[in-house]
């Protein structure tokens, strides 16, 4: 390949803003002098270049070769990723951009509640339901899975106002809070979720059998795991006094909560007064669990406790590179 590598990233709104807040949290921050600019780096790779585009520009561009790896919405994967086979979700779940797309219908339609009672308001002598709705693709395949004829009906800007209207008689939609719904006098079905979503790292298969491309999707997954596997720990230092490192790590494991990922990292003080009975205890606990461990260590006689957020925690190789060196035979 002449061209450098590509990473494409939305361009604008909360997706946009949420992609480059996660390189940068993964020490990938992106570099972008100008921001009318499409195009920016990120110093940190050398040889990858970023670009801004549409969500559902960003799948097309993977899926075609365009663009070597993307971050976008797994609504707009699922609805244009086509049958070439040349699209790769490397990370299903970066966490965030999380919604669902979803049927709603209606309030008035209080006998529906359920896709399949949807077929109770089909019109007569085999008419269709009237769905309007962005993903056209996600939509007709999961109603023709209940053998429910729908119609579609081509929708641009706010789709919750088309029931309202008469142009549709429902809509599938994606749905976050679901007050939107609400606001405009729509339920969702209680089994209408077509797909739940979330921001995912795609990649070009056939980008990948090169191995520059091969070597940044390895950077891209080690540094996003260890990244997500961090952000609910915590670091905890404590000072203990004891005969021995065994004899700290005992009263340790006499406790539920501190023991750490592998068990605690202990090791001697040496302090200037000589007394040789000092130790260090090093763990790291889920942050859900911090009042619980401070307790704890204060009952075994721990003291001088520190706490420091953790940036990452490494494995010995990260299983969705795994993963996708399976996927790429």
């Amino acid at each position: 390949m002449t061209r450098p590598l590509r990473l494409s990233l939305p361009s604008k709104g909360r997706l946009a803003e949420d992609a480059v807040a996660l390189l940068s949290a993964c020490g990938l921050e992106v570099y972008k002098p100008n921001p009318r600019q499409y195009e920016a780096s990120i110093p940190a790779i050398e040889g990858l270049n970023v670009l801004f585009q549409r969500p559902g520009d960003i799948v097309t561009s993977v899926r075609d070769g365009s663009s070597d790896f993307g971050i976008t919405g797994l609504d707009v994967v699922e609805e244009h990723r086509g049958d070439n086979g040349e699209l790769l979700i490397l990370h299903e779940a970066l966490g965030f951009g999380k919604c669902a797309l979803t049927v709603a219908v209606p309030e008035r339609w209080q006998s529906v509640e359920t896709v399949a009672g949807l077929r109770a308001i089909l019109p007569a002598q085999g008419g269709s339901l009237r769905v309007a709705t962005k993903f056209p693709a996600l939509v007709q395949r999961f109603f023709a899975s209940y053998q429910i004829p729908i119609s579609l009906v081509d929708a641009e800007g706010t789709l919750e106002l088309a029931p309202a209207i008469g142009y549709a008689d429902l809509i599938a939609d994606l749905v976050s809070s679901g007050q939107t719904l609400k606001d405009n006098r729509l339920r969702p079905l209680a089994d209408g979720v077509i797909l739940k979503s979330q921001a995912v790292l795609v990649a070009n298969k056939a980008a990948l059998r090169q191995p520059a491309a091969l070597a940044i999707a390895g950077q891209l997954l080690e540094l996003m795991e260890a990244h997500q596997r961090a952000q609910n720990n915590l670091s905890i230092f404590a000072n203990m006094r004891g005969e021995s490192a065994e004899a700290i790590a005992a009263r340790v494991f006499s406790q539920k909560t501190i023991g750490g990922l592998n068990g605690p990292t202990v090791s001697k003080i040496i302090r200037q007064d000589g007394d040789p009975n000092w130790y260090a205890l090093h763990i790291v606990v889920h942050r859900d669990e911090l009042f619980a461990a401070i307790n704890e260590l204060r009952a075994i006689g721990g003291s001088g406790v520190v706490v420091a957020p953790v940036t990452y925690i490494f494995e010995e190789e990260p299983p969705r590179y795994t993963a996708m060196l399976e996927a790429l035979k």
